[in-house]
C-alpha cells in the first residue's frame, strides 16, 4: 500500500517509548509517507525503553509552538509515561491535538498518549484504549474505554502497548490509504 501523498505528524518530546515512535514511523516511511518529528524539546530527544532505561536520541525536525494541523494528513501520538505527561501541560500541544480533531483527521495514540486526549476534552464519548494504568483516567474523562489490541473510534485509532504495535500500525495505514 502506497500513501506517497501523506504528511504525518508525530508529537512527542523528552521520555517517548522509543519502540512506540521507531515502529510506527518505519510503517509510515516503508509506505511512502512523510513523517516529521514534533515536539516542545529542542535540538535532540532522549528515548527511553520501558520507562527506565535510555534508548536512542531522535533530533527534533518542528518545534510545537509553529505547528499546524494544516500541513499534515494525520498525527501520531507514540506513549511513554514522562513524554505523554509533558505533552498534556504543554499548551501547544494541547493545542495541536484539538486541531487535528477539529479538522476530522486521522489522530493515532498508543500507551500513555492518550492522556493528551483527556487533556485536551476530547476523550468523552469516544470508544478508546490504552495502557491499563491508565484506564480510570479515561474513565473519568468519559471514554468508553475497552480492553483491546487496537480501537477504531471514526478518525481515532489507539492501542495499549508496544505489544499491539502490528495491529496500531496497520490500521493507521488503513486509515491513510
Amino acid at each position: 500500500m502506497s500513501i506517497t501523498d501523506r504528511k504525518i505528524a508525530f508529537l512527542l518530546t523528552r521520555g517517548v517509548e522509543q519502540v512506540e515512535l521507531t515502529s510506527p514511523r518505519a510503517a509510515l516511511d516503508e509506505a511512502g509517507a512523510t513523517t516529521t518529528l514534533v515536539s516542545p524539546a529542542e535540538g535532540s530527544l532522549q528515548a527511553i525503553q520501558g520507562d527506565w532505561e535510555h534508548a536512542d536520541t531522535f533530533t527534533v525536525d518542528a518545534p510545537v509552538a509553529g505547528a499546524s494541523a494544516a500541513d499534515y494528513d494525520a498525527l501520531v501520538l507514540p506513549g511513554g509515561t514522562l513524554n505523554a505527561d509533558a505533552l498534556r501541560t504543554d499548551p501547544d500541544a494541547v493545542r495541536l491535538v484539538r486541531e487535528f480533531f477539529d479538522q476530522d483527521k486521522t489522530v493515532a495514540a498508543i500507551c500513555h498518549a492518550p492522556w493528551i486526549l483527556a487533556e485536551a476534552g476530547l476523550a468523552s464519548g469516544r470508544r478508546l484504549t490504552s495502557v491499563g494504568s491508565i484506564k480510570v483516567d479515561m474513565l473519568n474523562a468519559g471514554a468508553r474505554w475497552e480492553d483491546s489490541e487496537v480501537v477504531v473510534d471514526g478518525n481515532l485509532i489507539t492501542s495499549r502497548n508496544p505489544g499491539d504495535l502490528e495491529a496500531f500500525n496497520r490500521e493507521i495505514l488503513r486509515a491513510l490509504s
